[in-house]
């Protein structure tokens, strides 16, 4: 006996077919309910790295009375500037910010300058030099400074380079190649090579390729390696507290340490104040230029 087609009403399609968006608002849920805790993750680490900074502004401006209240607050209750002007009267703070500034902005140069050729090299030519130089890469990181301040300071002293900037300088720009050298290498890869062909092609050797066609479009891997050299430079306190001994070759970070005393007592209002400006070029730079790193690493080989 033959049957014919099983016809489903309304109700039996509505059975089928009631899993799918049942699936569908599981799936929107789970996925709203992660974006909230990534939001939330984010959020508490934004605190926790934001907070240090703020305690640091709300000190700067607390006069000693509210410094010394046994129930501190979070916003001063008589803000001042009495902490500023203490720091510059006891300690000479603006010389120190130019030693820190020549130190860090010639370290940032040089080694961007030295970094560019050595990436390019070593991103395009693959072989025992560029196996050894990322091994290098690696080892140096793993350094320890104190394992590496003797013979540094011997060398330096050999050099007549002990308690000069030039010296530090030096040190600077070593320290950081290497990463410099890692991050630019990276850029260097991203770059198509269809575009030196094109200049091989057109004529252009490997130096007129590399400051005419790559170098331009390396422009915010450069920029985003000088600003690291810069912000190591500006902050290192270890080499800088070694090798200059004269007060008036002394760096920022160095200087501010004079605000503790003998017996480790810290000035806390003016050590606030002056640790407050020693960390504004570093934020204000890099608010400056982070558009432009951002915005740069999609930009470069279309043309319009």
């Amino acid at each position: 006996m033959r049957r014919g087609p099983v016809r489903r009403g309304p109700i039996g399609r509505g059975l089928l077919t009631r899993g799918a968006p049942d699936r569908e608002s599981t799936g929107l849920r789970t996925g709203r309910a992660a974006r909230t805790g990534q939001y939330l993750a984010l959020l508490a680490y934004l605190v926790f790295l934001a907070f240090p900074f703020v305690w640091l502004i709300s000190t700067a401006f607390k006069p000693a009375r509210e410094l010394g209240s046994l129930h501190p607050t979070w916003i001063p209750e008589n803000p001042t500037l009495d902490n500023f002007r203490q720091a510059f009267d006891e300690q000479p703070l603006l010389q120190a910010a130019g030693n820190s500034l020549v130190a860090a902005v010639s370290a940032a140069l040089i080694a961007v300058v030295i970094a560019t050729p050595m990436a390019y090299v070593m991103a395009r030519h693959r072989g025992r030099l560029a196996t050894a130089a990322t091994g290098w890469v690696v080892v140096s990181q793993a350094f320890p400074f104190v394992l590496v301040i003797i013979p540094l300071f011997l060398i330096l002293k050999n050099l007549h380079l002990i308690n000069t900037l030039w010296g530090l300088i030096l040190v600077y720009v070593v320290w950081s190649l290497p990463f410099a050298l890692w991050m630019l290498a990276g850029y260097v890869r991203a770059v198509p090579t269809e575009l030196e062909e094109a200049a091989a092609v057109d004529g252009a050797g490997r130096v007129r390729t590399l400051v005419s066609v790559v170098a331009p479009l390396l422009a915010p891997g450069i920029v985003a390696t000088a600003l690291f050299a810069f912000i190591t430079a500006w902050n290192e306190f270890f080499f800088a507290l070694v090798l200059l001994k004269t007060p008036e070759k002394q760096t920022l970070p160095v200087v501010l340490t004079h605000f503790l005393g003998a017996e480790g007592v810290a000035d806390l209002g003016p050590l606030a104040a002056a640790a407050f400006l020693a960390t504004l070029p570093s934020l204000v730079l890099f608010a400056f230029i982070q558009r432009r790193i951002t915005g740069g690493m999609t930009a470069g080989a279309v043309k319009h």
